[in-house]
């Protein structure tokens, strides 16, 4: 590689994280524009507090001056400034709490957006994005534009305190208001010099903060396989290479603002000097009074907060901008899937049967070069149930992805009671489709909040009429405390039997027009499997249920069978049909059952 193309390569990053800063800042600054009136009051009330804060030393030096040089009443000039004190006390209050409410606001707004705009994305990005990345931008992120925006009212309190002071000193003696001074445009220089390089580091801390909340969230919503395996010190030394890579970048910032900070404290103190010293003079030759000398150095201490103040907001300012540059990635994003200008609604059921299905020349894949549904031409009645049979890996799950609208087709269309899936508003789709998956997932909430999680309203008697449905009804009565019992994370307190039942009266509780039982029984006890089918039998019963199976069994309720095989329909009828005419069919029925085809046919019986 060449010099010119490696200068051309850096030239081009930094445009790029130029670019994305840009894109941050614009981010803030947008969420900050609904707040600035409470942000000026913040202001308004930081310019009170720094008044005060700055008449203190001038009242300081009129006590001095006039009550001990001249012995004037001391008592009065102390109370002046007690009082002052006290006001300050109650101004710096109030700027905090406006500060800090402000920030925590912004936080809750940009948390909320950020949910909801991940909610709203295309199950294509969940597929791919890490949860813990996103956990990291909805926490540790947040955070650290929280505690940025906290700094500005208190910021701009402190730069107009520096302002007033510096005019002070100046219009009170400007040969040492220059003395005072001199050190502190150096300042200027090495904040400038420390925002350039602690982006960089900033950035690289959050990304491994981010790679460390992921291995926590694999780690614990997979304590089951961790602890099956005895796999404890795989995932403790995933974190630990992850910890220590926190610590490394983190030093690195460490290391940074230690070589900026001492410039706060030093360069003042500099200033602190040539005062003493030149002021020191000019009070022997009587150019400035004791008072003045006195209140310099008080100003001087002022400005040394502010100062450092400066330094603090520039480096909460950076990581700000680096949490909003990864918020922004998400937020970006727009969604694949997304409701239609001009939705179209479903026809209302005028007394006739509703749920017919139909995929018409349907293609798809989910890389562009590997399809797989190719031509699927497929039609559903209203209230008829099927069986989609096919080996691993076939499409059967993807038929229902598709109609749920999870994806849309590559090319073709998909159907329901003749309207196309993609001119419906995706709520009203899903609304009308109720899907058991084959992973059972439970909330960490009540057996009737898990029941009733797509209708939260849903009456007492709904709920025990979908749970008896489901077969239940009973087992949850024999809970502690019936449908009040909360069952813990992903419901794991109960049994896979027990759960599925759940996830299928959850699934029913709507009265949805299409039911997708997408291998419900997979995950079930096979002493418990007939009665889930026997559950599934009752709520399939005058219902469009498309059944995604490979067990035998559960085939069997449906009324026709769909195999799919080389990314079609290969052959539609009945089970006992397909098993005694179609080899393919035996062989792959018999594949997923590890049995030989030529014992299928007995298996089965």
């Amino acid at each position: 590689m060449s010099v010119s193309e490696s200068e051309s390569e850096v030239s081009a990053r930094l445009e790029f994280e130029q670019a994305q800063r840009s894109e941050g800042w614009k981010l803030l600054r947008g969420l900050l524009r609904d707040q600035r009136r409470n942000l000026v009051i913040g202001g308004l009330i930081g310019m009170s507090w720094a008044a005060f804060k700055v008449a203190i030393p001038q009242v300081t030096k009129l006590a001095i001056n006039d009550g001990i040089e001249k012995n004037g009443p001391l008592l009065k000039w102390a109370l002046i400034i007690a009082g002052l004190g006290v006001l300050t006390g109650i101004l710096s209050g109030f700027r905090r709490y406006v500060a800090f409410r402000e920030s925590r606001w912004a936080e809750t707004l940009l948390r909320e957006r950020l949910f909801g705009h991940v909610l709203d994305l295309n199950i294509g990005y969940h597929d791919k994005a890490q949860t813990g990345q996103l956990m990291s931008r909805a926490s540790s992120d947040l955070m650290q534009i929280q505690g940025f925006i906290v700094m500005i009212p208190i910021t701009m309190s402190n730069v107009i305190q520096i302002f007033a002071v510096a005019t002070i000193l100046f219009i009170t003696d400007p040969v040492l208001a220059l003395v005072a001074m001199a050190p502190l445009p150096f300042v200027n220089l090495s904040a400038r010099r420390f925002s350039s390089r602690i982006h960089k580091i900033t950035l690289a801390v959050q990304a491994e903060q981010a790679q460390l909340a992921n291995v926590v969230e694999e780690s614990v919503s997979g304590v089951r396989v961790v602890k099956g395996f005895g796999a404890e010190q795989v995932q403790f030394d995933k974190l630990e290479k992850e910890a220590d890579d926190i610590y490394a970048e983190s030093m690195k910032a460490a290391k940074i603002r230690s070589n900026f900070m001492p410039a706060i404290d030093i360069l003042p103190a500099l200033g602190a000097v040539g005062v003493l010293g030149v002021g020191g003079h000019r009070v022997l030759s009587g150019q400035i009074s004791i008072g003045d000398l006195v209140a310099f150095n008080v100003y001087l201490t002022l400005l040394v907060w502010p100062l450092r103040n400066v330094g603090m907001i520039i480096a909460l300012g950076q990581r700000a901008a680096s949490a909003l540059v990864r918020i922004h990635e998400v937020l970006s994003t727009k969604s694949e899937i997304t409701d239609p200008p001009m939705a179209r609604e479903l026809p209302s059921p005028n007394g006739k049967q509703l749920g017919a299905v139909k995929f018409d020349h349907v293609q798809f894949g989910y890389d562009a070069d590997r399809p797989v549904l190719k031509n699927f031409n497929l039609e559903i009645a209203a209230g008829e149930s099927i069986a989609i049979v096919g080996a691993t890996a076939s499409g059967k799950s993807t038929v229902a992805r598709l109609l749920l609208r999870f994806y849309d087709t590559d090319n073709g269309h998909v159907y329901l009671d003749g309207v196309d899936v993609r001119k419906l508003k995706l709520r009203e789709l899903r609304q009308q489709i109720g899907v058991v998956f084959e992973d059972t997932v439970l909330f960490n909430d009540s057996v009737k909040s898990n029941i009733s999680f797509a209708r939260p309203n849903a009456s007492q008697a709904d709920l025990e009429k979908a749970a008896k449905l489901a077969g239940a009804h009973d087992f949850i009565l024999q809970l502690p405390n019936g449908y009040d019992t909360v069952i813990g994370e992903r419901g794991f307190s109960l049994s896979g039997g027990q759960r599925q039942r759940i996830a299928i009266a959850r699934a029913i509780i709507s009265d949805p027009r299409v039911l997708i039982l997408d291998d419900a029984t997979s995950a079930v006890d096979p002493s418990k499997e007939g009665e889930i089918r026997d559950a599934m039998r009752t709520v399939m019963s005058g219902r469009t249920t498309i059944v995604i199976a490979h067990r035998p069994g559960t085939i069997a309720l449906a009324s026709r069978v769909v195999f799919i095989d080389e990314l079609t329909v290969a052959a539609i009828g009945k089970h006992e049909d397909l098993v005694a005419t179609n080899a393919r069919y035996r062989e792959v029925l018999a594949s997923m059952q590890n049995t030989a085809p030529d014992l299928l046919e007995e298996l089965v019986k």
